[in-house]
């Protein structure tokens, strides 16, 4: 068994041995907490059960809303008590708690498109305002806490920079390069709902929607028109054994473009009739258009998010793919998740690596 699979004695702990381990969690996370309060940070992760003792079992404060998940069981109702009458003892501000059960039995993922009609309240980290909803349908409120890191380096050297934020969700990465003074600021998502997210939080920050665009589009097309490379339609079999071209949706058309300053921050998998993302086999093919669309002396700013992926040979590939296309990459720093997110080998999943290119 591995340290992130749940384990019976943990599934079926005691309301004593639970309350320990969040008691161990809290007192971990005090200096931490301090600069949070200092800053006006009410967004982060209380308990991360992969590396605190409960894998499969998150809690997140999300300003007034406690949000506990369990993705490997169902959590009963008075474990939900314990943790909700720890964390009210701990968190004043704290005005409701949402449980949502993501285990196969009872998983609430829906399509990352589809959000719940409600209006949801807004959250602070690092002196941004974000809208942020543990009631909605999604896998998550509007906001990856993990990526905080990414977002105060953003925040600290986006100043008269040109952005461009792939896969931008929500634009949380977009939104700290226009708050830093960016020059421009493109995020480029498949969701609209998403991008709307993002333009509302650009609102309600005060910023200057003139220097931002929120584009609609496919990242491959997308990336391809930036770079200045072809967009071919795929091939596939088609009834008699023949191999034919597959029709290509509509996509926005872009010009060619560099950034000072690229981000990109791709799921896992995903397939599309441009093309394949597969952050275990083939991050090149993402890579290299984004390395184009980077001017020369720029940065990169990437994200492998598969904890199976080695870290070192992520980068020795992308130093490959940088050499093989004539432009020298050099791996400036890494950033690390904060310690509200601990992983139980000193090797956080999320690698966040920034480049010299």
């Amino acid at each position: 068994m591995s340290k992130s699979e749940p384990s019976e004695s943990s599934e079926n702990m005691t309301d004593d041995e639970l309350r320990h381990l969040l008691e161990v969690a809290w007192h971990s996370r005090q200096t931490l907490m301090q600069r949070f309060r200092e800053e006006g940070t009410d967004c982060f992760r209380l308990f991360h059960g992969t590396a605190e003792g409960l894998p499969g079992v998150s809690i997140d404060c999300y300003g007034s809303q406690l949000l506990i998940q369990s993705f490997h069981f169902s959590l009963q109702s008075n474990r939900i008590n314990t943790i909700e009458s720890f964390y009210q003892q701990k968190l004043p501000q704290l005005e409701s708690t949402i449980y949502h059960d993501r285990s196969p039995a009872h998983s609430r993922r829906r399509s990352p498109d589809t959000y719940d009609e409600r209006a949801p309240i807004e959250g602070e980290e690092l002196g941004v305002t974000y809208q942020v909803d543990v009631k909605r349908l999604g896998q998550d409120p509007l906001l990856f806490l993990d990526m905080r890191v990414g977002r105060q380096w953003m925040l600290d050297n986006a100043a008269g920079k040109s952005v461009l934020n792939l896969f931008s969700y929500t634009c949380g990465i977009g939104i700290c390069a226009s708050k830093a003074g960016a020059k421009t600021v493109w995020n480029v998502d498949f969701s609209a709902s998403a991008l709307a997210v993002g333009e509302s939080n650009a609102l309600i920050n005060g910023l200057d929607l003139e220097k931002m665009r929120f584009i609609q589009s496919d990242c491959f097309p997308a990336l391809k028109q930036l770079a200045g490379i072809p967009i071919t339609a795929r091939q596939k079999k088609s009834k008699n054994g023949r191999r034919v071209k597959q029709a290509l949706p509509d996509y926005p058309r872009l010009p060619s473009k560099q950034f000072d300053l690229v981000f990109m921050d791709p799921p896992r998998w995903a397939k599309s009739p441009f093309g394949t993302v597969d952050l275990v086999r083939d991050y090149q093919s993402l890579f290299k258009p984004a390395l184009m669309a980077t001017k020369v002396g720029g940065n990169m700013v990437v994200c492998n998010n598969v904890a199976k992926v080695d870290r070192d040979s992520w980068l020795a590939q992308l130093v490959r793919c940088g050499e093989k296309n004539g432009r020298k990459v050099e791996v400036v720093e890494m950033l690390q998740p904060e310690n509200d997110f601990p992983s139980y080998d000193g090797i956080a999943p999320l690698k966040i690596a920034v480049l010299k290119v």
